[in-house]
């Protein structure tokens, strides 16, 4: 995957957080994920179509989802709330879509968001595409960025002088 591609979604949370929640972030050093379980109970995921394809996933521990949904939304909105997981899924929605606009050159769609509230739960993702993790910490608790995507235009690019030899 692009080094770009992870540094738009650091810039696109930090960015997020900063001017919605007046909540800065802190960035850990991205890794490359194993398995598919999620880290934490709260996932707000987000499909990639076009020319970068793939899955975004921004994963908050319960009491640090209802803080920042708190800080969002401007009251207490509990797990168990009907509002919560729209707060959520805007929160992906804005983070994703924020990347997507630095992905320069690059025609891609982002899907509505979906929710996912429970403990030990896990997001699938494409095949042969690493997913990496960046960490990030916030005054309301940990987040993290689950992206696996791929860039189709690259992977074309790159597999025609191939094809052409064979």
């Amino acid at each position: 995957m692009d080094p770009k591609y992870i540094s738009a979604f650091i810039k696109s949370i930090s960015n997020v957080f900063s001017t919605m929640l007046q909540l800065p972030v802190e960035v850990g050093e991205p890794t490359i994920k194993k398995g598919d379980e999620t880290p934490f109970d709260v996932s707000g995921i987000i499909g990639m179509s076009g020319e970068v394809v793939g899955s975004v996933v921004l994963s908050f521990p319960g009491d640090a989802a209802e803080r920042i949904v708190a800080i969002f939304t401007g009251e207490q909105v509990g797990v168990d709330s009907e509002d919560f997981p729209d707060a959520i899924g805007e929160l992906v929605n804005m983070v994703a879509g924020g990347a997507k606009g630095m992905f320069e050159g690059r025609e891609v769609s982002i899907s509505c968001p979906s929710v996912v509230v429970g403990k030990n739960h896990s997001v699938s993702r494409l095949k042969d595409v690493p997913c990496v993790l960046i960490p990030c910490s916030t005054d309301c608790g940990e987040v993290v960025i689950e992206v696996a995507i791929q860039d189709r235009k690259a992977n074309e690019a790159s597999a025609a002088p191939a094809q052409a030899s064979a």
